[in-house]
């Protein structure tokens, strides 16, 4: 473990990874230390990290169905989209809440660009998600082109920007990794 003495000093300009205003915001002191701890957890084990793999998979999932309804115009993908659609917002709820419950007890996640930026493109893509799931209720078919694949292809996007900054709240903020809470907010 490092002491105080050993550590490497760090100005603001001088952190171990790139710094790079205002898209992230970086604190050399927050590459030391143990972490915030996930304020929902099981045995210790965050639950945010474990549940956003699935509407992560079924939102973009429905970018690659909406494509391979384009191509084939064959009801079996029109049929998966909406499926695809279904369950992602209902998993997609679910790590919101959880997601949620972090960002609001958590200091550290409120005080990043990274975790508003983060909560913000979620949002984005649960309400964009409600209106694409809307809109294929009636007949899945008629809607996918061109509004439902332009809609699944905004959304997947948009998962990726956020997945970006869910990875700086945990890889650079260490914001739900492990221990104790730390001095540092």
């Amino acid at each position: 473990m490092e002491t105080q003495e050993n550590r490497p000093s760090y100005d603001s300009n001088d952190v171990p990874y790139p710094n790079i205003p205002p898209i992230i915001d970086s604190r050399a002191t927050e590459y030391y230390g143990t972490g915030i701890t996930s304020s929902v957890a099981i045995f210790g084990h965050p639950i945010h990290p474990i549940i956003v793999i699935f509407p992560i998979a079924f939102l973009s999932g429905v970018a690659g169905t909406d494509l391979g309804y384009w191509l084939t115009r064959g009801e079996f993908w029109a049929q998966a989209s909406i499926w695809l659609l279904g369950v992602g917002l209902l998993s997609g709820v679910a790590a919101a809440v959880v997601g949620m419950f972090d960002f609001v007890r958590i200091p550290r996640a409120r005080s990043r660009q990274a975790g508003w930026l983060h909560m913000g493109l979620n949002v984005a893509v649960l309400v964009l998600s409600i209106g694409n799931f809307a809109l294929r209720l009636a007949n899945p078919e008629t809607s996918i082109l061109p509004t439902g694949l332009i809609l699944s292809w905004v959304v997947a996007t948009l998962l990726l920007v956020s997945g970006w900054y869910g990875g700086e709240l945990m890889f650079r903020h260490k914001v739900g990794i492990v221990g104790p809470g730390e001095t540092h907010v």
